[in-house]
Order: C-alpha cells, then structure tokens, then sequence
C-alpha cells in the first residue's frame, strides 16, 4: 500500500488483519501456512500465533519507518488486529479467548500510539476497541462506555457470485443507515466498499466469488462514479458536517414521540441539531419544537439547527445517470509485413497424463494438499479392462468436494458437474459407453477459488474424494474405483508450457474454431480502443477458465499482464 501525507483530511484505518476474508482466497493467507507441521489457524496455537506475530510486527514496523502513525504525524489513526473473529469464536471453545487475549497483548505490545480496534468481537479486551460490521449498526453498543461507537464495513452492497443476481443497495437505504448510525451516537463510520474492484487472476475465494468485486459502490470497479449513489452519500456528508461542533461534543438525547418515531438532539451552548427518524414503512408527520415535519418512510431528516432540514435520507437530489459501455468492432492488427494477425487461433489440451511430474498413488487425493494451490487443476487417471460390454449400460458414479468436474472416457467428454457458491460439492451420474478390453477414465478437478470464511475454514478440501463406482455393469454389478490405483497430474500442460504468454506454442489459425469443447487455449490479438476510458471484455459463452490480457504498448519498454478467473456462466469482470 502506499500513502501520501500530502492530501489533507485523509486519514487511514489500517486493517491488519493478518486474517482478512474479504472474499479473497484462502481468507488472504498464503497457502504454505496450513503445510506448518502443528499449526491450527485463529486458535491458542503456538505455530499460528508465531507466525501472527511476525507478520503483525512486520507491517507495523514498515509504517513505523516511514512516520506513517499518527503518533508520528502521519494518516494512520487506527489500527485492526483479528477479522470478525466473534462471528465463529464459539467453534473454538475456550481457547479462542485465550487467543483473543494474546492477541491484544500481542498488538498493544507493538506501541503504534494509535488506537487497536476488533470488529465483531464483543468480548474484545481492554484497550481494544470493538466494532460493528454490516447493513445497519445504529443498535450496536461497544463493551464499554468509556469506548466510542464505530462502525468498521458499512456494506455498500454485496459481493457478487458467478451465475448470481449482481448486488444492489439503495441509496435511499444506505443513507439512512448512516444517519441512524450518527443520530444515534456514532462517531466513526467506513464504508465497504467506497470503490469497486477488481480480483486479478486467482485471487478470489469462498468459492466461486466472480471477478468482479464493484460491491455497487459510489465509484464503481471502472473508476467511475455510480449517480445517485455518490451524489447523495455526498449531500449526506455534508449535511452531518454541519452539525459536527454538537456531534463531538456531547452524547444525544433520545425520545420517541409515535410509533416507529424517533428523534434525538445534540445541544451544547448555542449548538443544537436534530435528528428526525421513521423508521417504519409509511409516511408520518411529526412534531418537533412546536413544528411539523413530514418523514417519509424508513427516512431520518438532518436539522443542524434544531429547525430547518437540510437533507432527508429518502429524498435525492443528485442527478441519476446509467454508465454503460459502447460496443466497438475489434481492429485488426497488422504487422510489419501488412499481414493480419487478428482473428481466433487455438491449442487443445491433452486430454490425458502428459508432464513428466505426473505420480500414482493409491485411492484418491484431495486437491488442495496435492496441489498446493499451484494450479486449479488436477487429473485423476485410470485405466480399467472390462471383459464384455454387450447389453451393458454403465453408468460412472463421482463425489467431489468441489468445485467442478469433467469426466473423459477413452479421450471424449463424457460429462460434467459443478458446484455453486451455495454448496461447492459435485455429485454427478454420468451414462457411459465402454469398450471390451481396456478403457481409460480421465477425470479433471477443478477449483473455483478456495474457501475464505467460517470456524476451521482452512480445512475445508476439494477434489474428488469419491466414492467412484461403475454402475450398470453387463452382470448389474458395482465396482467401486475409489481405492485403485489412480496416476495424478498437478496442473494444465499449457500453464507449464506459458501458453498464456500468447507467444510459445503452435497455434492454430484454421477457420474451423472448436467450440463446446472443454480444455481448448484461445488466443486473438487486436488494438485496444483509443482513448483512456475503461475496457471492459464480455466473457459470456466461455466456461470455467481464466482469461490473460497482455497489453504491449508502442514503444517497446514494457508490457503488462492482467488475468481474470471466469465462471461456468462466462460472467466475469476487469479493466486493462
């Protein structure tokens, strides 16, 4: 991360974590950790907490280098250790207050001379503050009064699943959320997300997190702003500036004058400002200071002076716009000879055991300790002989723990499966056809993301774990393959080779473009719009797979390469 100390009225919470969730893989945490004989991650564990501790002093000692705390006249005023810890601390039983305990000791140790905080940890020890995550935190209380009220990810919106409905918040409801949470007695509030991204290459988690991560924030994952959500979080910020002499200078007090009504005023010498809620779903009129105001529902008015509104929640002011993109035709490129070079060319996969890597073992391995997360991929390889298939009709039986699958019976495709963001697990029935003698069951594994949330999560697997039976046999009966001996392939033998790069392989340009065929390597070239506005590719049609952009400008100095993972439904997201 880099800060400026030149932008005034900037100022950084800086989330340490180490755990950080976020819908990124394996929760943020580098995959070697769960291969540290012993370790058991977010417990009393003394391997974990070693490496905790180092990585926690480490970032400290960084900003610490460059005067970056606000102790040291820097932007840092807060400082975070843990992540949502409270949501599953139970699953721990009672080591997970010694943790949490350790932890404190651990941060505090550090002396940042700013504030630590925890979110939702309400057991959080002295001094740490504990926080509130989520829609609507006007209800929550800090373990003790002489803590402020804080609010850590207000959630702009949602995170986004591949094959999913793609989030939206109202503003109308976000700004009402806030300034209940003000209204209220908060005093610190962030938003989650402000700015839309983007999950370069394999860096989702869950699974099946799209790669586009714009939350429906104010600014979006192009950089542009979203109206009327940034024009109204605006005029709502403006509003609660005004009455920030009478916020920071005493506690509210709070009445109820009707149902689903609520009003709190902020009064120290000649300051006085006013909070006017309905929370309920109907309009209502209230009367305050012997006037009346009309609420509309589920709205809070903002008076800084106990009289006039200057903003009601549910009423925008700010114009709405809809971004949307222009559909372009692709240029050709054309090289130095005046030869086209745009158009489709492709390499198939083999489908089958092909690097020199390649090792057997007995019964079936779960992917993520097999793979090391190298690759999303892994192929399960038997080879079986079937005495005579006359009047069979055999059907291939697979359990996977997810997240996809696709069975090759003799080099064709002869099914698939995959999971959801819901349940990652595949169970698929497959009809086959088998031939008399030998025959060759190829199995691909695929990962969509690894698991980044919850009690234990770092122990959650994938991969075919079975069982794997024959069904339908000429006979009726059942052979279970799940403790044969199975030949492993960790990975794609294009990824090995750098197909991604564009410039190793041989590519073939024919007109006859395979499509519908799974483990195909696509490759175009062809001259980016003009101008500095975002691109945005559109990946529907495509399965699961990953897509590179590699960008070379004209000058020859450099280039740059973006990668984007892609759901079974295409959706996917990027700028470049």
């Amino acid at each position: 991360m880099r800060f400026s100390r030149g932008l005034p009225g900037l100022y950084v919470h800086l989330r340490i974590g180490p755990y950080a969730c976020a819908e990124w893989n394996y929760g943020g945490f580098p995959l070697w950790l769960h291969f540290i004989p012993g370790i058991k991650f977010r417990t009393d564990n003394e391997p974990f907490k070693a490496e905790m501790k180092r990585f926690t002093a480490k970032i400290v000692d960084l900003m610490k280098q460059e005067n970056l705390y606000a102790s040291q006249g820097g932007p840092i005023i807060l400082s975070q250790i843990e992540n949502e810890y409270g949501n599953i601390d139970k699953s721990y039983g009672p080591a997970a207050k010694t943790y949490i305990n350790w932890a404190t000791s651990m941060a505090t140790s550090l002396d940042t001379g700013v504030p630590w905080v925890m979110c939702q940890q309400a057991n959080a020890p002295d001094p740490i503050i504990n926080t509130c995550n989520g829609f609507y935190c006007d209800q929550f209380t800090p373990n003790s009064n002489q803590k402020p009220k804080m609010w850590t990810e207000n959630w702009t919106g949602c995170f986004l699943a591949f094959g999913g409905a793609v989030p939206y918040r109202p503003v109308e409801d976000l700004a009402f959320a806030v300034a209940r949470f003000f209204q209220r007695g908060g005093t610190f509030q962030n938003y989650y997300m402000y700015h839309g991204g983007t999950n370069f290459g394999r860096t989702t988690g869950r699974p099946f997190i799209s790669t586009s991560y714009d939350y429906d924030a104010p600014i979006d994952e192009y950089g542009i702003i979203r109206q009327p959500k940034w024009g109204h979080l605006k005029d709502l910020h403006k509003a609660i500036k005004l009455c920030e002499e009478a916020l920071i200078a005493t506690d509210p007090t709070i009445s109820s004058p009707g149902p689903n009504l609520e009003t709190s005023v902020y009064k120290t010498g000649s300051a006085c400002v006013a909070f006017l809620a309905n929370t309920g779903t109907n309009d209502a009129t209230v009367t305050f200071n012997g006037n009346s105001y009309h609420l509309p529902g589920w709205s809070v008015s903002i008076l800084p002076d106990c009289k006039s509104v200057v903003l009601n929640t549910a009423k925008i002011n700010s114009a709405s716009t809809i971004s949307s993109f222009a559909t372009e035709s692709v240029k050709e490129e054309v090289d130095s000879l005046g030869s086209s070079s745009s158009g489709w060319s492709w390499i198939s996969e083999p489908v089958d055991i092909s690097k020199d890597d390649a090792f057997t073992k007995s019964g079936l391995l779960e992917q993520i300790n097999t793979t090391a997360d190298r690759s999303d991929y892994l192929w399960y390889s038997l080879c079986i002989d079937v005495e005579d298939t006359a009047g069979a009709q055999p059907v291939l039986h697979i359990e996977s723990l997810g997240h996809a699958l696709h069975a090759f019976i003799n080099g064709k495709l002869a099914g698939s499966g995959v999971g959801n963001s819901g349940n990652a697990k595949v169970k698929v029935d497959i009809p086959i056809t088998l031939v008399s003698g030998k025959n060759k069951i190829d199995l691909l594994s695929l990962t969509v993301g690894l698991q980044n949330y919850g009690a234990f999560y770092d122990l959650v697997g994938a991969g075919i774990t079975g069982p794997v039976t024959l069904k339908g046999l000429r006979n009726g009966s059942t052979v279970d393959l799940s403790s044969q001996q199975w030949t492993y392939q960790i990975g794609l033998q294009g990824e090995d080779l750098g197909l991604s790069s564009g410039s190793v392989g041989q590519w073939n340009s024919q007109s006859n473009l395979p499509t519908n065929q799974p483990l195909t390597w696509y490759k175009t070239n062809f001259i980016a719009p003009s101008g500095s506005n975002p691109v945005a590719i559109d990946f529907t049609g495509l399965g699961k797979g990953e897509a590179w952009g590699l960008e070379s400008p004209a000058d020859g100095r450099r280039s740059s390469e973006s990668s984007y993972r892609i759901g079974d439904n295409g959706t996917s997201g990027g700028t470049n």
